[in-house]
């Protein structure tokens, strides 16, 4: 499948704590619990689908500063085309994750935009490559919103993920949820039972796929041609070291499979998917391939209750 993705790349450093709350001390040693890499939702998602057999455009912006440099030889690392990374910010963004380890999968994020939230993407610099993709995923950052209905105007189905959400009528999220076919969030800040939130969000926009993620407890999904609501509980396989990007993991091979095996099987290869990933440390490593994710899915049983 080709893919045009458009999101954003920074660098994130992980610190692993003891636990939460955060008990002050004036200094820790946490022998090889401190980590930065390249990362970003854009990022980890591009490099999702690449790993799963995908082809992918990325589109993103970055700063002409060091923390730019880095990612640029990171992309070209990654054999990610960087014809559409324009370096048009002041400062890179970054972000620090702190994370407790074990598989209660808690973790705090701090993340630090700079300014890329002020600048814009020339929509006829990716005009012909969002024609020729067969779908866009377009992250929920403001350099996208002129993008959306370049996209919508191709008939290019477009999968978007708005992570955290209390407010169905939120006005940073409303355009992406408005144009989305596919709409991705965390239950981390639903202000009701993911059930009710689901239902919400299917009354009010038109989105075919809707899939709240339930971190431990898996996902819920809503499938607007059969108007159901299936539950996929997570894949408990062990080993988690760290759940920061289980969400990017899911979305992305969701995406990756919605094509080839419909959404209720494509939701349990994205469990997967996202359970193997979190056995490793940071947003953009542990990504599997198809064969990985099969041999795993071969020998679990899944228990999907669909309504």
């Amino acid at each position: 499948m080709k893919l045009f993705v458009s999101g954003i790349v920074n660098l994130e450093t992980n610190l692993r704590i003891r636990s939460f709350p955060v008990t002050y001390y004036p200094i820790d040693y946490p022998f090889f619990g401190i980590k930065t890499s390249v990362s970003g939702v854009g990022y980890n998602i591009t490099l999702a689908a690449k790993t799963l057999g995908d082809e992918v455009t990325f589109a993103s912006l970055i700063g002409k500063d060091e923390e730019g440099g880095r990612i640029a030889k990171m992309l070209d690392g990654s054999g990610i085309d960087r014809s559409y990374v324009l370096d048009t910010l002041d400062c890179t963004p970054v972000s620090i994750v702190l994370y407790e380890p074990g598989d209660g999968g808690r973790r705090q994020i701090y993340c630090d935009l700079k300014d890329i939230q002020e600048k814009s993407f020339d929509p006829d610099a990716v005009r012909s490559v969002i024609r020729g993709s067969d779908m866009c995923v377009l992250c929920n950052t403001n350099f996208n919103r002129a993008l959306l209905p370049i996209a919508k105007e191709a008939g290019k189905p477009i999968a978007t993920d708005v992570h955290v959400l209390s407010d169905i009528y939120d006005p940073f999220n409303r355009d992406f949820m408005r144009y989305a076919d596919i709409l991705f969030l965390s239950d981390e800040d639903i202000p009701c039972s993911p059930r009710e939130f689901l239902i919400k969000l299917k009354n009010e926009y038109s989105a075919k796929i809707i899939i709240i993620g339930l971190g431990s407890d898996g996902a819920i999904m809503y499938e607007r041609d059969y108007d159901a609501i299936t539950v996929v509980p997570a894949a408990n396989i062990g080993g988690v070291v760290n759940t920061i990007g289980a969400g990017d993991a899911l979305f992305s091979a969701f995406i990756h499979y919605y094509g080839k095996c419909g959404a209720v099987e494509a939701l349990k290869r994205a469990v997967i998917f996202a359970a193997l990933k979190i056995r490793h440390d940071g947003g953009s490593v542990g990504f599997s391939t198809e064969a990985q994710v099969e041999d795993v899915y071969r020998d679990y049983k899944f228990k999907c209750p669909t309504e």
